[in-house]
């Protein structure tokens, strides 16, 4: 069964922020047309579905086309993803390589490599997807990846404070999303008991009735990516590409379950993070818009 979908009247925003990150900036207006998006992320039994009725492999589970990665070493040429692996103990935060690692065999299916399961897992969402892969589920679905401004609209939801849910990253002491709670990337005490993705509607719906627009995963968008907003660019939908590029990037939203103040602060609306198109992780997953 496909996600619910909520309506939206779309409008004008302010989009962007100049609080945190440089990329997050300028602050512009930008108005978007009425659409719908997903009420939350694509779940792994969704994917399931999409994949028995399709026969569909997903690029982790395809062997990398040497021609696209010059100079790799044979053995790494291979089917699997990027696992997020937490350290021994504190460590330089400028070197992602130490808590991220290539695991041989890592897929939708297997999340953190062979031996580790979905099975239990139905209703989180969807993750160690490329690109490809969630326009592929869209197309099926008879859907489609959402722009990053169509995005942020909805995780707004007529707000312009600093959340999703206001000012104050927790509120009188409540966790509003699944993000990283202790010390990263070595101690995740986890939130409300979930220290990896945690099942969709987990934590509250936005004032548009959405869930997990921030934290638990990272969501593909449409927009490519710049060090910078682009005023320009346009706000409808443009094709997803046949395959995946790593030259290129896509701009993420939302955040993740891995996002920690010290480290991540981009589980707001303005956050935003460019991904190769190949890239397939822990943390990224996507919801469809129409």
């Amino acid at each position: 069964m496909l996600t619910e979908l909520v309506a939206l009247d779309g409008g004008s925003f302010r989009m962007g922020s100049t609080r945190f990150y440089p990329e997050e900036a300028p602050v512009h207006t930008v108005t978007v047309a009425p659409y719908a998006i997903e009420r939350h992320p694509v779940t792994n039994a969704q994917f399931a579905s999409f994949v028995a009725d399709t026969g569909y492999r997903t690029v982790a589970e395809l062997a990398p086309d040497p021609a696209l990665y010059p100079g790799a070493a044979p053995q790494d040429l291979v089917p699997g993803a990027l696992v997020f692996r937490p350290t021994a103990g504190p460590v330089d935060l400028t070197d992602w390589r130490q808590w991220w690692e290539w695991v041989p065999g890592a897929d939708w299916r297997h999340p953190s490599g062979p031996g580790s399961s979905v099975d239990d897992k139905p209703d989180h969402p969807v993750v160690q997807v490329c690109y490809a892969d969630a326009a592929a589920y869209a197309r099926w679905a008879g859907r489609r990846l959402p722009t990053e401004a169509e995005w942020e609209f909805a995780a707004r939801a007529g707000s312009t404070a600093v959340y999703a849910w206001g000012d104050e990253a927790v509120p009188g002491g409540a966790l509003m999303a699944n993000t990283w709670q202790g010390a990263f990337p070595y101690r995740n005490d986890g939130a409300l008991g979930w220290s990896g993705t945690s099942p969709v509607g987990t934590f509250p719906a936005n004032a548009y009735g959405l869930v997990d627009m921030i934290g638990n995963v990272w969501e593909w968008t449409t927009t490519r990516f710049a060090g910078h907003h682009v005023l320009d660019a346009p706000v409808n939908s443009c094709c997803p590409q046949a395959g995946p590029d790593p030259a290129v990037t896509q701009t993420l939203k939302g955040g993740s379950h891995l996002c920690a103040p010290e480290y991540c602060h981009r589980y707001r609306p303005s956050a935003r993070s460019p991904q190769s198109q190949d890239s397939a992780t822990t943390h990224i997953g996507f919801r469809c818009a129409v």
